[in-house]
């Protein structure tokens, strides 16, 4: 069989993985959360407006600077404790914690060895190699 065919069977196969699935959900939910949108969209904007105010050397505001640096740091709170914005990163992490131990498996099967150090007999500080 050939590999791109073998890589096809294989995405394949990690769509159908419960982690994928609920990144996917995870995304959805996301995207899909009003409130935090416009949180985001807020955060890009003055993150827009507080490098262009920087960029001004000695002519910027430093009033403006720390009123926007403030609203920033809120926004950052209030994202980061939205519970969609938690549970993607939560999804995230667990499909990019599977891909690593994926592609551990591959290397092990063409090296012969497991990336990193070696086996610590400690599954949660390996790539996988079972």
């Amino acid at each position: 069989m050939e590999i791109f065919d073998l890589a096809a069977k294989l995405g394949q196969a990690l769509k159908q993985d419960e982690r994928l699935i609920a990144l996917e959900k995870a995304k959805q939910a996301y995207e899909a959360d009003p409130d935090l949108r416009r949180a985001m969209t807020e955060y890009e904007v003055q993150q827009k407006v507080l490098a262009e105010e920087i960029t001004k050397g000695e002519a910027r505001d430093l009033h403006l600077v720390d009123m926007v640096q403030n609203r920033i740091d809120e926004l950052y709170r209030q994202i980061n404790g939205n519970p969609a914005f938690i549970e993607l990163d939560r999804a995230q992490t667990a499909v990019n914690d599977l891909m690593a131990r994926v592609n551990a498996a591959i290397t092990y099967e063409i090296t012969g060895e497991l990336p990193g150090s070696g086996c610590t007999h400690d599954c949660k500080t390996c790539g996988g190699c079972r």
